[in-house]
């Protein structure tokens, strides 16, 4: 089965009210070819989960967001996207905002088929006082500590921009390799696992 597509046929699979995971760090490694395709749409109502960039600016723009779940929405070297900010200050969706490692768990609890993760993240912020639904749970061992219950977040489906795929879905990630600490070159990129980010030897070679 060949499983690559073409951006077009990738967004018609996409539906309005779904729940949509969109990859990338702030302005980096978002797949843009993907969210030009669904602002060409009639897609609408979405729930957007993100490290937040000009992936949200334009679908917030586009008036395609129901509720955002994000950890922030930067352009890195400009702090907020401005059509963002203008969204989000006019009421436009639902927010869920929470701290960068707890939406990292919620996905990880999603991935693991968990109602929620927990986490020390969040505890005495902001972030319990804006969302009291979110509920704690206690440490069931001597320690006895308070955490946080990260609910899962679960994805109908999920954009992410990786160098290279073949037909059957594997794909590579690679990342920079900053310079040796004898300041000789370092080799510009390594091959990178994407669930884990650490270092792995790809399945497959293009």
């Amino acid at each position: 089965m060949d499983k690559r597509l073409s951006v077009a046929d990738i967004v018609a699979n996409l539906r309005s009210g779904m729940t949509l995971g969109v990859g990338g760090w702030g302005a980096r490694r978002k797949p843009m070819a993907v969210v030009r395709e669904i602002l060409r749409t009639d897609i609408t109502d979405l729930t957007v989960v993100s490290y937040g960039g000009p992936d949200v600016g334009l679908l917030a723009a586009a008036g395609k967001i129901r509720k955002l779940v994000f950890g922030f929405v930067t352009l890195d070297s400009i702090p907020l996207d401005n059509h963002f900010r203008s969204a989000r200050q006019a009421g436009a969706f639902e927010t869920f905002e929470i701290d960068e490692g707890m939406l990292q768990w919620g996905l990880r609890a999603a991935a693991m088929r968990l109602p929620f993760l927990p986490s020390r993240a969040g505890i005495g912020s902001d972030v319990e006082r804006l969302h009291p639904d979110l509920k704690t749970v206690r440490s069931p061992y001597d320690d006895g500590e308070l955490l946080i219950a990260v609910p899962a977040l679960t994805l109908d489906a999920a954009i992410v921009h990786v160098n290279a795929a073949d037909k059957l879905g594997n794909t590579i990630v690679t990342a920079p390799i900053p310079s040796s600490t004898n300041g000789s070159a370092a080799p510009p990129t390594r091959p990178m696992s994407p669930l884990t980010g650490w270092s792995a030897r790809p399945r497959w070679a293009a």
